[in-house]
């Protein structure tokens, strides 16, 4: 007999976003099937979730085909920090190409509606400011970020291909920078880096002069974001940017880290990285009118939280 619940099947379900989601989904009332490799992703993301009945978890490359029963998937498996993608680059891109090709496989095989967590790196180093969905990029494709902001372009173009010949009910999102508690402490991303410097009271790095711009979503308002997408219209499929408008300086959130840490730590500048965007800032109109989502935590609250986790983390403290 078929269950009442609603199956999920979360692919990067033990990274920083898919824990997140994973424990959302739960308190929704889903069965979940959590899949992860755990090149990035961790156990301690999601070993609390692993006594909970309607919690499952499953060791899988999705560069692999996976045979499962479910009625929704989340495709959120790629790494997604510069450091962790440009490691290997090929495997980045084949999870990006071959994962998408097998998720999208299943989805229509089980008539699935699938998620694709995009990114907003599809812009690369953006000409317009701030970015729209109608925007095509700017993007290097022989570059050393190309595996990942290449490989999620192809993605889309997968997920887009496959709705227009296969009808299948897709949900794209482009999602800007998110921080918040389960980041990885050594994954290169700026929030991680700077207050894992400044709790250490270590030189706090900054590339280029700093006045490259981001915009920073803490990840409850994000996965609020992709629940509410998830759950619109089939007849929206995105791609919808997700993330929080508020346009900070790296130099200013610097700045901030340290001023809520109390930390000594001094600023020190290195050389701007290749093809780094120099601002990147979300037009969110279209998520406010087909989602009627905007994010609801200022940066202040979010570091707040975020640099309590990280004490907890670094220092053992309860």
């Amino acid at each position: 007999m078929k269950s009442l619940k609603k199956r999920v099947l979360v692919t990067g379900g033990a990274g920083f976003l898919g824990s997140h989601l994973c424990e959302r989904l739960l308190t929704e009332g889903c069965d979940v099937l959590c899949a992860d490799n755990f090149y990035t992703g961790t156990k301690e993301n999601i070993v609390h979730l692993l006594s909970n009945p309607h919690f499952e978890l499953m060791r899988h490359d999705i560069t692999f085909p996976l045979y499962v029963e479910v009625d929704e998937i989340y495709n959120l498996a790629c790494p997604a920090s510069p450091i962790h993608y440009q490691f290997d680059p090929v495997q980045t891109t084949k999870t990006s190409v071959h994962g998408s090709i097998n998720m999208l496989g299943l989805a229509k095989r089980i008539k699935a509606k699938i998620f694709q967590a995009s990114t907003s790196e599809v812009y690369g180093d953006p000409e317009i400011h701030p970015q729209r969905e109608e925007y095509w990029g700017h993007v290097n494709p022989i570059g050393k970020r190309s595996c990942y902001d290449e490989g999620k372009r192809c993605a889309e173009t997968l997920f887009f291909d496959y709705h227009r010949q296969h009808n299948l009910r897709v949900k794209v999102a482009r999602i800007f920078n998110t921080y918040g508690p389960k980041m990885h402490p050594n994954d290169g991303r700026v929030v991680s880096n700077f207050i894992v410097q400044a709790l250490n009271n270590q030189p706090i790095t900054i590339y280029g002069e700093g006045k490259q711009t981001r915009s920073f979503c803490y990840v409850e308002d994000m996965v609020e974001a992709f629940i509410r997408l998830m759950g619109t219209s089939d007849d929206f499929t995105g791609p919808v940017n997700l993330g929080n408008p508020g346009e900070f300086t790296i130099l200013e959130l610097a700045k901030k880290v340290i001023d809520l840490t109390g930390s000594k730590s001094e600023l020190v500048f290195m050389p701007l990285p290749c093809d780094d965007p120099k601002q990147r800032c979300p037009n969110i109109g279209l998520a406010k009118e087909q989602l009627g989502w905007k994010p609801q935590i200022s940066l202040q609250q979010g570091l707040e939280k975020t640099i309590t986790y990280f004490q907890r983390l670094l220092f053992k403290t309860k």
